[in-house]
């Protein structure tokens, strides 16, 4: 695995590669971007932001949300896809906020974590993105990406967040996760197109994927010469 010293050069770089990076989940309170977060869940960024503007119109607020039946929700959020169990989460939820919060999304982890539809990823992004507090939400592509490059090393999201925060200042934690999702998004696929990739020099993936590929150049390259060589006789 890299070292932080490493690790940090190479997200400097894919920072400069995907400027401004950010969620592209559409929002404008904390509110809306936990109700976004938890429909994002096996789906798309565009599902979601084409669903949602209808769905925060109706239910602009907990309270609001907390009024809801599951059938009613049910059909405003079908096209992300296990609208059934999303809108038992996101009733939930808002009931929850209501109950204990006033209708208000708290900014501290342990307390999001125990909303309805709500894990460490999903809070770690309404804490970032909402209140400004250092987090890093690790999704597949984060996990994807860091262990190709090699500044992580693990399938568990929580252990890839571990070692990602423990090689960088909190102050680049939300940052990275938003690079890394981007750079899995657009270059980093489950195919990826590494000739487009900045830090491909860095990559163990590539490393690796160079040097598999290297003895079948050569034997190709073997197999043509001879077969030229060949028909020359």
């Amino acid at each position: 695995m890299k070292t932080p010293t490493e690790t940090r050069q190479i997200l400097d770089t894919l920072e400069g590669q995907h400027r401004g990076a950010d969620t592209e989940l559409h929002y404008t309170t904390p509110f809306e971007l936990l109700v976004a977060t938890i429909l994002f869940a096996q789906s798309t960024v565009q599902r979601v932001n084409l669903g949602t503007p209808p769905l925060f119109r109706r239910y602009p607020t907990a309270r609001a949300l907390a009024r809801a039946t599951t059938a009613e929700l049910e059909s405003q959020i079908r096209a992300t896809g296990f609208f059934r169990a999303k809108s038992k989460a996101l009733i939930g939820m808002a009931k929850a906020l209501v109950s204990d919060y006033g209708g208000e999304v708290p900014a501290d982890m342990d307390a999001l974590i125990e909303l309805p539809g709500v894990g460490r990823k999903t809070a770690n992004v309404v804490l970032g993105h909402a209140f400004g507090v250092p987090g890093l939400p690790v999704d597949r592509h984060v996990l994807r990406v860091s262990n190709r490059i090699g500044i992580a090393e693990s399938d568990d999201p929580a252990v890839v967040e571990r070692q990602l925060c423990a090689a960088l200042p909190k102050d680049r934690w939300t940052r990275t996760s938003d690079t890394l999702i981007l750079h899995g998004r657009r270059i980093c696929r489950p195919r990826p197109l590494c000739d487009r990739c900045a830090v491909q020099d860095e990559c163990d993936y590539f490393a690796a994927l160079r040097t598999d590929r290297s003895p079948q150049r050569a034997r190709k390259q073997t197999r043509g010469k001879a077969t030229v060589r060949a028909s020359r006789r």
